[in-house]
């Protein structure tokens, strides 16, 4: 993490002195005063004040950086754009190459998310959560459940019988679970433990 040390005849003095030099509001940096100073007599015995300004690590630098890391071990040319929301930072993986990192039914990817937020921990405070994408693969994914889920609930409306869905992450359970939340007829549940975890689709009554 970059840092840098000034001084200055008071904590504040010095602490400006190091926004400027860093080019950052006072909210990206962590400030450590080493030396409060001393106005001494008449400037006889006088100490400047002297602190420490380190640039806080950024969420989604961090992730793009380790992503980059990842991406170049496995040999796979990618372009790694971020933007940022309110409660998400959404991190968008295209190239020809990139499908890779999808896997079976998003598994790859899901992993990858997992450590993405891990590693975006580290800035050391909580911030939004890494939602990570290749090539518009959620949307489609989440397309392709909701129609799943709506055939799902026909046939259990019709036949009375539950649906047990294969095994999803959370992200898509819950795909599932809004799908059908308005859906005249049915109910749905997630039972089993993690990574079995599935949804139960069954008849109302």
């Amino acid at each position: 993490m970059k840092s840098v040390v000034r001084s200055g005849r008071t904590v504040d003095e010095a602490v400006i002195a190091a926004l400027e030099e860093l080019g950052v509001p006072s909210d990206r940096v962590t400030i450590e005063v080493l030396d409060e100073g001393k106005g001494g007599f008449l400037g006889i015995g006088a100490r400047p004040a002297t602190v420490r300004v380190t640039l806080k690590e950024n969420r989604a630098e961090l992730v793009e950086a380790f992503l980059g890391e990842v991406c170049e071990a496995m040999g796979v040319a990618v372009r790694i754009k971020t933007r940022e929301e309110e409660d998400y930072i959404h991190v968008d993986i295209s190239g020809e190459e990139a499908g890779i990192l999808i896997g079976h039914h998003g598994q790859t990817l899901d992993a990858l998310q997992y450590l993405c937020n891990l590693v975006a921990s580290r800035s050391g405070r909580q911030g939004p959560r890494i939602i990570l994408d290749v090539e518009g693969y959620r949307q489609r994914r989440a397309e392709t459940l909701t129609s799943l889920a709506t055939r799902m609930a026909e046939r259990v409306v019709k036949s009375g019988q539950p649906a047990v869905l294969e095994p999803m992450s959370a992200q898509e359970r819950r795909v599932i679970h809004l799908a059908l939340q308005d859906y005249p007829g049915v109910t749905t549940s997630s039972e089993g433990q993690e990574p079995f975890r599935r949804v139960v689709i069954q008849k109302k009554g």
